[in-house]
């Protein structure tokens, strides 16, 4: 895979002070497309820090319907989802353009500072699931073939949460390879999430995902989000 080959799709939402260590993560020969509703500087941001090779859309949504008008506006055979409090590891971009099969990938999110052990088991948990058959994949590190989301319909708009990883699933029903790489490794820059609460975090995740999954989420509540992502970005 080329990386000429390859637009970043990013829905952000007031994130000046992580934006500029993102940007610094990603080399120049990956397309930018980004969607953006912030209030503060963000945009104003990205267009002075990346001016060549980006696209920037102002328009306030859902982080659903911004990952997927991204995915609209990108040209490129593969698009690569992520989240602007991470930033890519040294070698991911290297690993990136080895692989050679048609598939969608996705990959860890861990810590080099804060809550270390619990970014690992989270990913020990994404291996889990990837073995007994089920992708666990994050929205924060999702590369998926453009021709492959739009066959399987993009993403639940009614979702606003878990999004990506219901995408992953329809995915692998429709046929397509979902793969697990431990080498695509991207590191969380902002962990207020974690901060309010570990345990809250996993079942709120757990508990949702396992009703999407087996298909018993009633209609009503697949755009809430229960409140615990009330200060999700977007």
């Amino acid at each position: 895979m080329k990386l000429s080959d390859v637009s970043l799709v990013l829905a952000t939402r007031d994130e000046s002070h992580n934006i500029g260590a993102f940007l610094g993560s990603i080399p120049p020969e990956i397309q930018l497309v980004v969607v953006d509703a912030s209030r503060d500087e963000t945009p104003d941001m990205i267009e002075r820090l990346r001016p060549v090779n980006s696209i920037l859309l102002r328009e306030p949504s859902t982080v659903t319907e911004a990952r997927q008008r991204g995915a609209e506006i990108a040209k490129r055979d593969w698009l690569l989802f992520s989240d602007a409090d991470v930033v890519f590891s040294d070698d991911y971009f290297a690993n990136l353009s080895r692989l050679t099969q048609t598939a969608a990938y996705y990959g860890p999110k861990l810590s080099r500072d804060r809550h270390q052990r619990y970014y690992r088991w989270f990913a020990a948990g994404q291996r889990l699931c990837q073995a007994c058959g089920i992708p666990a994949a994050s929205g924060s590190n999702l590369l998926v073939p453009r021709s492959t989301l739009f066959e399987v319909g993009g993403f639940d708009l009614r979702l606003n949460c878990n999004e990506d990883s219901e995408l992953a699933w329809r995915i692998k029903r429709a046929g397509c390879r979902v793969r697990f790489r431990k080498d695509l490794i991207v590191y969380a820059t902002d962990h207020r999430r974690i901060d309010r609460g570990r345990i809250a975090k996993t079942l709120h995740s757990a508990a949702r995902c396992s009703l999407l999954y087996t298909g018993l989420m009633p209609e009503k509540l697949r755009r809430l989000d229960w409140g615990y992502w009330h200060d999700r970005h977007l």
